[in-house]
């Protein structure tokens, strides 16, 4: 019987397993070119994450061997999907070994995670020969990434300014400070109270979000004044304001 009328008959029995048995045994495994070609397509546009990666991070450890891992592990999905498909044991043996690796590295950024799954999932797309898609996918989650990373979105308050300021003990610190720093700031926080000099002095420890074209000397003036002219230490900072 040929498959033509194979599929009518399985059509007429009404029954779905044997008709998804049929149909995926009659799909068409990849030839060696076409795994070729999408090995190609899998590294371009893996490229394209790494490079997003590069020119959207922000912190202070880069890593070029993740950056070049996220290129591996894009490709390396890409040719395992294209062997897996249809070939259940091969699937199971790939499932078990995966579950026995880690990631030996320790990712410093939520966003790290974030961008090994996208590597990922664009090798799955072209492994499962969603090419158009796949470029769509990239296209438009790049762009996604790149606007949120350009705009800063979410971002959180962040302190202009650190400051640190030594009063007597006995001096009440918030009636006195209060009004300088209305004067001088946005925003203020105060993040610690410590003691210095065996109780002797108090030390003050603030986020602070200073107003524009304020004069900075007028302000370390204001400081001194108010502290007797104790120790005051003002430093730029872009620490988020909660945890300044």
């Amino acid at each position: 019987m040929n498959a033509p009328n194979l599929l009518l008959n399985l059509l007429a029995n009404g029954n779905p397993s044997l008709l998804g048995n049929f149909l995926a045994s009659s799909q068409s495994r990849p030839g060696s070119l076409e795994i070729v070609g999408a090995m190609i397509l899998s590294i371009v546009l893996n490229l394209l994450i790494a490079v997003l990666y590069k020119s959207t991070y922000k912190g202070s450890r880069y890593s070029q061997d993740f950056v070049q891992t996220l290129i591996m592990i894009g490709v390396v999905t890409t040719v395992l999907i294209m062997v897996v498909n249809g070939n259940g044991a091969i699937a199971f043996g790939m499932f078990a070994a995966f579950s026995m690796i880690r990631f030996r590295r320790n990712l410093g950024q939520s966003r790290d995670l974030g961008f090994v799954f996208y590597a990922m999932a664009i090798g799955m797309v072209v492994g499962a020969r969603e090419y158009s898609m796949a470029m769509i996918i990239t296209v438009i989650v790049s762009t996604a990434i790149l606007i949120l990373t350009r705009t800063d979105a979410f971002a959180p308050k962040k302190a202009s300014h650190l400051l640190n300021i030594r009063v007597g003990s006995e001096t009440d610190y918030q009636e006195l400070m209060e009004p300088i720093l209305k004067k001088f700031a946005e925003s203020v926080q105060l993040t610690r109270v410590s003691s210095a000099q065996a109780g002797m002095m108090t030390e003050l420890r603030y986020g602070l979000i200073l107003k524009e074209n304020i004069n900075l000397k007028d302000f370390m003036e204001a400081l001194h004044l108010a502290c007797g002219n104790n120790r005051v230490v003002l430093v730029p900072t872009t620490h988020e304001f909660d945890n300044s």
